[in-house]
């Protein structure tokens, strides 16, 4: 059957292997969703016929995303049919965190459990662009070893970088908390790899943070929520009815540059009284009366920890503080946004217990809504590695939205 374009003019009929790659990813997203999941129920969700469903899932095992698990008890009339699930070592992605406080590399399997992680803590700030990315490239190197070894297909490998990324061009155009600006990062790691990688991806650190959060997260795919991502900067990553919402642009989430204290202190971005001036790591531990953090973010992290258990009042009023500047920028969010639920990424999630109820007083004041529909605040569940597991798990949700594409060659 023919169909109309936009514009009045005819379409070429349907193209068979369209619809067949169609079939393959909606039988794919059901075992995701659902799985384990036997064949007539498969034929049940998505509507296709069991002999379509048969020949698809045959595709899908002889491509080894799909695994026969178990046995399922029979309904009606007929044999027990063998439930499938995804192959754990059918396909792997890699993912890498390019972030201030450090850097880390995991490789994520389809199932989304993590294979193997490294990571290169330390201040990142002083040390340049061309120094920071070559050991970015040397953690990925070894990722793609620990995958080859662990007999995992990698699939593609995603970049997390902090700041306004130009998904087009794949250029990171402004990271003021690196100072770095217009840095071909994909193309520099490409320079600086050892062996040729497969095909790459950049984005923004708390939007990937987010999207790991909603695939590995817990949450409902179809939800709504706020990604808040702390550390020295902080950034959000705002997912709609189970969408990353990034803007006209892909500028979106940049909560950490929000105005809060229009007479408070000097931002590297060039405004004053930006948020994570008066929330990020560095500004807690100050007000804490602590080092800065000039190593890895656990060493920062650990005295303010202690401090905190042990109710030093010094270090509970600098997070008492920073929670209740969070809750002006996530109160907005919310009030632009109408999201039900605010997750606390990177150190916000190990600083939860004591920023959650300075933080909903906060919001449960500012968000006009709160009365009748409150705000629900917790930590992320993957903790500080949200963002290079979302990194990591993105070229896999490419994968199984379109399993039977036609492979690419990458050089």
């Amino acid at each position: 059957m023919s169909t109309l374009s936009s514009d009045g003019g005819r379409r070429r009929p349907t193209d068979q292997g369209d619809v067949r790659r169609h079939n393959a990813a909606l039988v794919l997203a059901t075992v995701v969703s659902d799985g384990p999941i036997s064949r007539a129920r498969m034929a049940a969700a998505t509507g296709l016929t069991r002999a379509t469903v048969g020949s698809i899932v045959d595709e899908l095992l002889d491509a080894g995303l799909l695994r026969e698990h178990g046995t399922s008890s029979a309904t009606g009339l007929g044999r027990p049919g063998t439930d499938l699930a995804l192959a754990p070592d059918g396909a792997a992605g890699v993912g890498v965190e390019v972030n201030v406080d450090g850097l880390t590399a995991v490789v994520v399997d389809l199932e989304g459990t993590v294979r193997h992680r490294a990571a290169r803590p330390g201040d990142q700030r002083d040390r340049g662009a061309a120094a920071v990315l070559r050991s970015a490239a040397r953690l990925v190197d070894a990722a793609l070893e620990a995958a080859a070894d662990l007999d995992l297909p990698v699939e593609g490998v995603g970049v997390a970088v902090p700041g306004l990324v130009d998904l087009g061009e794949q250029v990171l155009r402004r990271a003021p908390n690196l100072g770095w600006t217009d840095v071909p990062v994909l193309e520099r790691l490409a320079a600086y790899a050892e062996t040729p990688w497969p095909a790459a991806a950049l984005d923004n650190e708390a939007n990937l943070a987010a999207l790991g959060e909603l695939w590995a997260g817990g949450h409902d795919p179809a939800g709504s929520f706020v990604l808040v991502n702390g550390d020295v900067g902080v950034g959000a990553g705002v997912v709609l009815d189970g969408r990353l919402h990034r803007g006209t642009r892909g500028f979106g989430g940049e909560l950490g540059h929000l105005t809060v204290a229009p007479d408070g202190p000097p931002c590297r971005c060039g405004a004053r009284g930006c948020l994570e001036q008066v929330a990020g790591l560095d500004w807690i531990l100050a007000e804490a009366g602590l080092p800065p953090a000039s190593g890895s973010t656990d060493d920062a992290l650990a005295p303010l920890l202690a401090a905190v258990r042990a109710d030093e009042r010094r270090a509970v009023a600098a997070v008492a503080g920073a929670a209740r500047s969070l809750g002006v920028g996530v109160a907005a969010l919310v009030n632009l946004f109408d999201v039900d639920t605010v997750v606390l990424g990177g150190v916000f999630a190990d600083l939860f217990p004591w920023l959650d109820e300075p933080l909903r007083e906060v919001v449960s004041t500012r968000v006009l809504s709160a009365p009748w529909a409150p705000v629900s605040v917790q930590p992320a569940a993957l903790g500080r590695d949200a963002a290079a597991i979302g990194a990591a798990l993105s070229p896999l949700r490419a994968l199984t939205s379109d399993p039977l594409a036609p492979e690419v060659a990458v050089g």
